[in-house]
């Protein structure tokens, strides 16, 4: 069920726009070179050729993993385990160096817990965007890297772009180890944006980004909201009215897209609707807002973002209230 107010959805607004254009200088790519971790790394290469920005590559040894990788072999200590998976991690990351040719580049290979080593290059570095594979094998849709994962997007200062499991059709880059190493530069491209919202304080920081990007890529954006409860509207239809408004609040006029905005207000279960809205225009980026780690109230529920990221056949960006 849903609620759509649109003007021609051709018309292309004549003004110049009022918010900065997109600056991206540092990318960090994480990963563990499982394959759907390195589905990810296309969006990372595509995104630094297009804004001119450094890839930064990182692989963290965690204790338990560098445990799994002996597979049972009677090693004299920890310290030799290291040695051989850091020299494995250098061969692997070698392997990617072909889909970075042309790019400024740097590779890591830590120690540790995962998202404090992670933080770490991404305070030094100035990291505008954390690029990651997922998976969705839990009824939550949790990621590639577990609650590992979820940290990086609870804690992240930057916001963080996902590529799940059922990223198809054009939204989906092809990966070099699969085309070769004749392969042209993959290119990025965003056609359709979706950003959801719960009007959160942090909503409109949120849409300026939406903004943003629509601007660079001169895209089309779609607003939604979705109502879960809405066994009162018949009789009040207040919230709709006052949705709607906030909506159109959070894109003024003055902002320059190309396409005038098309605002969507949505009923039913929020995961759902944000998937289906997306399907239907074949978005090529989903928006959300992610919940950091000491907020009680969410922009979008928590249970929201990880079916979402692990459902959508494109990539998700989630910025952090």
């Amino acid at each position: 069920m849903a609620v759509i107010e649109a003007e021609a959805t051709s018309a292309v607004v004549d003004r110049e726009p009022l918010l900065s254009p997109v600056s991206i200088k540092n990318v960090l790519f994480a990963t563990d070179f499982s394959p759907i971790s390195e589905s990810a790394l296309p969006y990372a290469t595509a995104i630094c050729r297009r804004f001119g920005a450094t890839l930064h590559t990182a692989h963290v040894l965690s204790d338990a993993s560098l445990l799994m990788m002996t597979g049972g072999v009677d090693y004299v200590s920890m310290g030799t385990i290291f040695e051989d998976a850091q020299n494995e991690a250098n061969e692997k990351l070698e392997q990617l160096a072909p889909a970075c040719e042309g790019i400024p580049h740097r590779n890591y290979i830590r120690h540790g817990q995962v998202w404090k080593n992670l933080a770490a290059i991404v305070e030094n570095n100035d990291i505008n965007l954390i690029v990651v594979g997922t998976h969705g094998r839990s009824g939550l849709g949790r990621l590639l890297l577990g609650s590992v994962a979820e940290d990086i997007l609870r804690h992240a200062s930057c916001p963080v772009l996902t590529v799940g499991p059922k990223v198809s059709g054009r939204a989906k880059l092809p990966d070099f180890r699969s085309h070769g190493r004749d392969l042209a530069p993959v290119e990025i491209d965003l056609r359709q944006i979706v950003l959801a919202t719960n009007f959160a304080k942090s909503s409109e920081q949120i849409a300026r980004v939406a903004t943003r990007l629509a601007n660079e890529f001169g895209a089309r954006l779609t607003l939604m909201h979705v109502i879960e409860d809405y066994t009162r509207l018949g009789k009040h239809s207040e919230p709709i009215e006052e949705s709607t408004a906030k909506l159109r609040k959070l894109i003024p006029e003055e902002a320059g897209l190309h396409h005038v905005p098309e605002i969507v207000m949505e009923f039913g279960h929020a995961p759902e609707r944000i998937l289906k809205i997306a399907a239907d225009r074949e978005a090529d980026m989903i928006i959300l807002g992610a919940r950091s780690a000491d907020m009680v109230s969410t922009h979008l529920p928590w249970s929201v973002a990880p079916h979402v990221i692990a459902q959508a056949h494109c990539p998700v960006l989630t910025i952090r209230q």
